[in-house]
């Protein structure tokens, strides 16, 4: 990195070399990447950056930041780098035992909210469940949005269970949270929820060897694997959701930009209702995202 020691130790030169070499190795966003390692390398937030652009930087932060874009420049997420992700206007820690979350997800959250707001005011008492919680970014953002619901998150990895609860505890959820491990569904009793919510794994177990290098090198496999047709899990969630459901209860789970038509096709093989119509919520890409089914 000895173009960026060799910058004038500033915030402003720093954050130029940086975005420069970013720039040169095709990286989509270099200036904005830069500058999100600098703040966290320096320990500032974005208006210090901005105000104080001549700001010295001791050697220490200057090795450190070096080092968080030589791994930038090897591919790591900047995400994967700071240890925060932002969802839905919250921060959330995140780390190499769960899924980075994405833009795309906030869709699934859209589409719950707008469910509950058919159904009355979002002061009502709900109970969600959020299958494959990782993060908890889904149930969590519900439950924030949603002042008299509770939730369960549900995972098979203790690790990420962990990392959700400290994510409750951190955006001030967790006496309407909690956090358990499990199989999807398996163990959960009739009639425990009004809305099961779900990002479970749908890439295709040939397909994951051809992702972008910053989801297949550093989300979990088991994040991103949904078996030789992407379905598994929806096979096991459809299974039993229409038990688990309250009568009238809601199943949102997100797709895969190509499962617009499979997911709605299993979900009524199981006996749950999906709108043929407009069954297929579309992300900001205009992609189908989500999918609402009824108990």
């Amino acid at each position: 990195m000895g173009e960026i020691a060799g910058a004038g130790q500033t915030l402003a030169k720093a954050w130029m070399a940086a975005a420069g070499l970013m720039r040169q190795s095709g990286i989509a966003r270099p200036e904005l990447d830069a500058r999100l390692l600098l703040c966290h390398a320096a320990v500032i937030d974005h208006e210090t950056f901005v105000a104080r652009p001549d700001q010295a930087l001791a050697p220490e932060l200057m090795t450190r930041f070096g080092a968080l874009v030589e791994s930038r420049l090897r591919g790591v997420p900047v995400s994967r780098l700071v240890g925060l992700r932002e969802f839905y206007g919250r921060s959330f820690v995140i780390n190499d035992d769960t899924l980075d979350p994405r833009p795309d997800t906030e869709t699934l959250i859209e589409a719950a909210l707008a469910v509950v707001d058919v159904g009355g005011p979002r002061n009502r008492a709900l109970r969600l469940m959020d299958l494959g919680t990782g993060t908890g970014c889904i149930l969590i953002t519900l439950l924030a949005e949603l002042p008299r619901a509770i939730g369960i998150g549900v995972d098979r990895s203790a690790a990420a269970l962990a990392l959700a609860r400290e994510n409750a505890q951190r955006l001030g959820v967790a006496d309407r949270a909690q956090f358990v491990a499990g199989d999807w569904l398996a163990g959960i009793g009739d009639g425990a929820c009004d809305m099961i919510l779900a990002n479970p794994p749908y890439i295709e177990t040939a397909e994951i060897a051809a992702l972008a290098p910053e989801v297949r090198d550093h989300d979990p496999f088991m994040a991103l694997d949904g078996g030789e047709d992407g379905l598994d899990a929806y096979r096991q969630i459809a299974a039993r959701a229409g038990s688990v459901l309250q009568k009238g209860g809601k199943l949102i789970v997100e797709i895969g930009s190509e499962q617009a038509d499979a997911v709605p096709a299993l979900f009524r093989a199981h006996g749950l209702d999906v709108d043929h119509d407009n069954c297929a919520r579309r992300d900001l890409a205009g992609l189908p995202r989500c999918i609402v089914a009824s108990s």
